[in-house]
């Protein structure tokens, strides 16, 4: 992509597997769209369920402001479809686009987690904190794998169409 980049800039690039030039086909535009739609309804169902489960093991969040489904499910669908945005464009510029993308949603998480410990410091309930920072973890978990396993790559070439990058056989 880029004809004379500084050596520093393609070691750096090359550390993170940024190579624009995947050896691979892409997602299709119906199967990033079938991902999504899991991801922003699985993720909105962890939420619930961990707020469900929240609430019984530490009873005294019950009522928590961020446990109201209107707080956290518009903060939700944003960053999952954010995610959703960004998984084509990983496969894109990465011939390793899982993991890359697996290192992107870690990155990401635990930038997420610094609010949650900024309304910690400034004295929100511990445990609410808590199940916040678990919600934060599921929905990064439901995220990628509904996009690299319903969205995946392919190996390229006629007789492999459907068969995942990570199943087919490439040189080390």
């Amino acid at each position: 992509m880029l004809a004379h980049r500084p050596p520093s800039l393609g070691r750096g690039l090359s550390l993170v597997r940024v190579d624009f030039a995947p050896v691979h086909r892409q997602p299709s535009a119906a199967r990033v769209a079938a991902a999504s739609v899991v991801s922003v309804a699985g993720s909105l169902a962890a939420d619930a369920l961990l707020v469900a489960i929240g609430t019984v093991i530490f009873p005294a969040t019950k009522g928590y402001v961020h446990f109201q489904f209107s707080d956290y499910a518009k903060l939700t669908v944003i960053g999952v479809v954010i995610a959703c945005l960004a998984w084509p464009v990983v496969t894109r510029i990465s011939s390793s686009p899982r993991w890359l993308f697996r290192w992107l949603a870690v990155l990401v998480t635990l930038v997420l987690w610094l609010p949650d410990l900024y309304i910690l410091v400034k004295g929100q309930p511990p445990k609410a904190v808590a199940v916040l920072m678990v919600m934060h973890l599921a929905i990064a978990l439901v995220t990628y794998n509904s996009l690299v396993r319903i969205a995946p790559v392919t190996a390229a070439g006629p007789d492999s169409a459907r068969v995942p990058v990570d199943l087919a056989l490439r040189p080390a």
